[in-house]
């Protein structure tokens, strides 16, 4: 039986207090905090921060394809999927498929992996979900919801928990949509949202899966959803008898938001760091319809240990207490800009992009096969022994790291000044000079452990241009 064999999350490290919303405008608070993706974040590059730590144990010469998940991927008409796979450094014939322009999105890639596993066309496969949406100032998506990312490898081997179905129902319905015309989220009247969306549609497929499976509420330790209204999850779930005090996987609605594609899956991930052998979860996911997926746990749920779990990212977070510089992040406001050469004459060509995918996208340099010497870029000719065209391929992606030195740059244009150029020395040798990111100005110092992150360096020419800066280890927070 197809199942999960790892998972992995990312939870962007800046939150703003909901309080902080509703005081710039003057409207009633909600409890807790959202998370808010940096300004180099997108919902790819939050994909590849989870799905790296997915595959953190995991030989990726097993991986058989990769399924993207989201409703904001960075471009209409291009693979998001196959950047992805590149970044990670899978292998070239990997299957990539992307999953968009839906909340059920992320369930759906799952169901479409379990297919392929099932039928013996695929082993295994990584499935990713992501969001970053955005929404208009002063409503009501702008306070309950966050940005985030999961990631499930599946396959039949080595199991942390067996799926033992999956079932699909479509509802068609107008209630959450943003159309190819528009930049913010748009949705129906609140009640027509709740109760002829979200509840009638999860009431009805929940109904079904559980007279079709002859399960009922208490044969499931917890249950998983992707809707933003805590309580109207609540109501929906006591009519089959669940008790959501105790049942509700619903820890991050108050600490990081309603993430979207992301968030049933997000909400899986935490369950299964939490949960005991033999025990069931029911993923519920929702937007135009409902998927239902019942994972049960194995015994090795108990050894499972993923890199860095969502409990530990919940807790490394820096305080965004300036709504302003969320604004302009998002770019929702027009700000002065530095009088700088304009940002076209940096425009990344395709050619170039398409010669450096290796080097630059899986940030893999060379080393030396006479003296072991690591080099970045790639080189020719050794610069500590000279020998020539003796290298093998080396990879700084996942190698530990410090900072040796750093200069903040306020002259040089950016959403969130300044700009941190550090050179970085990485464990066993090797560096790079590159930008800091997720860092707090007075935090920066010699000496600091770091690791490697793959971000957005600016758009340009309708071109989104990636690269790799550094970020400070959890443990210097």
């Amino acid at each position: 039986m197809a199942g999960i064999i790892s998972v992995g999350v990312h939870i962007p490290v800046y939150r703003m207090p909901r309080a902080l919303i509703a005081e710039n405008w003057e409207t009633g608070a909600l409890p807790g905090e959202k998370a808010v993706a940096n300004h180099d974040e997108d919902s790819l590059t939050m994909g590849v921060a989870a799905a790296r730590r997915c595959l953190k144990e995991i030989d990726l010469n097993q991986v058989d394809a990769l399924y993207f998940a989201t409703t904001t991927a960075p471009y209409t008409e291009k693979q998001s999927a196959a950047l992805m796979a590149a970044v990670l450094q899978l292998p070239e014939d990997t299957q990539t498929l992307d999953f968009c322009n839906s909340l059920r999105s992320g369930t759906g890639a799952v169901g479409a992996a379990l297919n392929a596993i099932n039928s013996g066309a695929l082993n295994n496969v990584l499935v990713c979900a992501s969001d970053l949406r955005l929404f208009r100032p002063k409503s009501n998506f702008e306070m309950f919801c966050g940005d985030g990312a999961a990631a499930f490898l599946l396959g039949k081997e080595d199991t942390i928990a067996e799926i033992e179905f999956f079932d699909s129902f479509y509802d068609e319905i107008q209630d959450i949509w943003r159309s190819d015309k528009h930049r913010f989220l748009r949705t129906a009247e609140d009640r027509f949202v709740q109760d002829l969306g979200y509840y009638r549609v999860v009431r009805n497929a929940v109904a079904n899966t559980l007279k079709k499976h002859e399960l009922k509420a208490g044969d499931f330790s917890k249950v998983c959803t992707n809707f933003s209204n805590a309580k109207t999850i609540g109501r929906l779930f006591s009519e089959f008898g669940f008790r959501p005090e105790e049942q509700l996987q619903n820890d991050l609605h108050n600490g990081v938001g309603d993430t979207g594609a992301a968030m049933a899956m997000m909400n899986a991930v935490d369950a299964l760091e939490n949960a005991e052998p033999r025990q069931r979860i029911l993923v519920s996911g929702y937007g135009s319809g409902c998927d239902n997926i019942c994972i049960r746990t194995t015994k090795r749920i108990k050894d499972f240990s993923s890199d860095k779990t969502l409990k530990d990212q919940l807790k490394d977070k820096i305080p965004l207490n300036n709504y302003n510089r969320y604004l302009i992040w998002r770019e929702l406001i027009e700000v002065q800009k530095l009088p700088r050469p304009p940002l076209e004459e940096r425009q990344p060509t395709p050619q170039a992009q398409w010669r450096e995918t290796k080097g630059e996208l899986a940030l893999c340099g060379t080393r030396c096969l006479e003296c072991g010497t690591p080099q970045y870029p790639p080189q020719r000719v050794c610069m500590v022994c000279t020998a020539k065209d003796k290298f093998e391929k080396y990879s700084f992606s996942n190698k530990k790291a410090e900072l040796r030195t750093y200069s903040h740059d306020y002259l040089s244009e950016t959403l969130d000044p300044p700009i941190t150029l550090s050179v970085v020395d990485f464990e066993g040798g090797g560096r790079v000079l590159c930008e800091m990111t997720d860092r707090e100005i007075d935090q920066v110092r010699v000496g600091m452990n770091l690791e490697m992150t793959f971000r957005k360096l600016y758009y340009v020419g309708g071109i989104y241009n990636y690269w790799w800066k550094c970020k400070p280890a959890d443990q210097n927070r």
